[in-house]
């Protein structure tokens, strides 16, 4: 039996690969890997194959023609067999004594017949040139290896939300709740982790710093000049996520809570982007993109705008461009998240 399946999605990956592939590797017949090469036109093939060669039970590869990360993901989750699965960006790694921690705790839930539907765990930005990586562990806001449900969940600090590093999601809940991320856009994670999260009931977290988040690469799709070239990518995500609840009918009052201050997290990144932009075009689409959140979902629209993430980024006029801009660049440095 695989209790984890781990997708890594590759697109000219053959730099970094390994590391990722290999840390996963320790789990043993525990695990399944299934490297995911998207259309790459270096060697990552070569190198996922020699992996599946090598470890015929643990690793399979699937080529298939470009889709984007999110493609990637849902060709990860078709051949997935495992109980759970996980996704591990190819430029990532996890650490492999808290990978076997969580192992024997998935181990426990299948020999107990009480699987959970999310396990959560901590995850560590690891950025080039930092000697104190910043970890985001969740015990505050959750119990600690008990199983829980959203009643059971307290108060998120602000750059404490779950990401997909930290998810480990049940496989057969994904599949029922027919989890598909669009094909050829950046910034899906934020769909994988956002879609899924009114059809969880059950919840474990394990305080381990299991996933290894690497931030420094000047292409990586968190690079900030990057995320303003594909400012429309981020706009189309936030659109999606947008249109996938109507918030107010969620019944759980945190659960719907939780998903609001998501999405207020998802208009604030767009609109930072955008008025850092300095762009006419783009100080529009801001406009625009807060018209569509009114007109889809007014009761959503009223707690997000005139919420603190809200107001700082409708500030009017240049000098409220300006405080919005100084407050991301304040906030970037104090969490490092790119």
């Amino acid at each position: 039996m695989k209790y984890i399946t781990f997708a890594i999605p590759c697109y000219n990956s053959q730099d970094y690969m390994e590391h990722a592939i290999n840390s996963i590797i320790a789990g043993g017949e525990d695990v399944e890997i299934i490297i995911v090469n998207d259309g790459s036109s270096d060697k990552t093939e070569e190198i996922g194959r020699q992996f599946a060669e090598k470890y015929p039970s643990i690793v399979k590869l699937v080529t298939q023609e470009n889709g984007g990360h999110g493609e990637a993901v849902n060709t990860g989750l078709a051949h997935a067999t495992g109980k759970y699965f996980k996704v591990v960006d190819s430029d990532d790694w996890v650490d492999q004594d808290s990978l076997v921690k969580i192992i024997e705790t998935i181990k426990g839930f299948v020999d107990s017949g009480t699987e959970v539907d999310m396990v959560l765990s901590n995850y560590v930005y690891e950025k080039e040139g930092v000697e104190h990586k910043k970890v985001i562990r969740y015990g505050n806001a959750l119990p600690i290896e008990k199983i829980f449900t959203w009643s059971d969940v307290k108060f998120f600090h602000v750059g404490q939300y779950i990401l997909m590093h930290s998810v480990c999601y049940r496989t057969e809940m994904l599949r029922l709740c027919q989890l598909r991320l669009p094909k050829h856009t950046f910034y899906v994670d934020n769909i994988y982790v956002y879609y899924p999260l009114p059809h969880v009931r059950t919840m474990y977290y394990i305080d381990t710093d299991f996933y290894r988040y690497y931030i420094g690469r000047e292409d990586q799709s968190v690079n900030e000049k990057v995320m303003m070239g594909r400012v429309d990518q981020q706009i189309f995500v936030t659109r999606t996520m947008i249109n996938m609840y109507e918030l107010r009918k969620i019944q759980n009052r945190k659960l719907r809570k939780y998903m609001m201050n998501y999405l207020a997290i998802m208009m604030t990144v767009s609109s930072i982007l955008l008025i850092r932009s300095k762009q006419t075009e783009n100080l529009q689409k801001k406009q625009e993109l807060w018209a569509y959140l009114k007109w889809k979902d007014y009761k959503t629209y009223i707690k997000i705008r005139y919420g603190i993430l809200g107001q700082t980024m409708n500030l009017p006029g240049k000098s409220g461009r300006k405080v919005s801009s100084m407050a991301y660049v304040v906030a970037r440095r104090l969490f490092g998240f790119n």
